[in-house]
């Protein structure tokens, strides 16, 4: 018996790790940020904000970053932490 609550418990630990990893922001709408938050974030790293938008329960800032590169940032919508940033190409504009 016991080693089945083992085998149940890291099978438990383990999935919950793999659901982190994920891109997805699952956080209550009431504690969210609001946007002109995000848009100060964006600021202070020198983005020039094209849109803001809400992807998988994120914020997603589609812009350019200061040297004028496109970029797509996903921000935590609680903490705003930049959960990911990415440099598009400008080649299929």
């Amino acid at each position: 018996m016991k080693k089945i609550l083992t085998m149940i418990a890291v099978l438990a630990i383990l999935s919950a790790g793999s659901a982190l990893a994920d891109d997805d922001c699952f956080v209550p709408m009431a504690n969210w940020q609001p946007r002109e938050a995000v848009s100060k974030l964006a600021a202070q790293n020198g983005w020039t904000v094209r849109r803001i938008k809400i992807d998988d329960g994120c914020y997603e800032i589609d812009g350019r970053d200061g040297e004028g590169r496109r970029i797509e940032a996903t921000i935590h919508p609680q903490t705003l932490q930049v959960l990911e940033l990415e440099y598009e190409d400008d080649d299929d504009e």
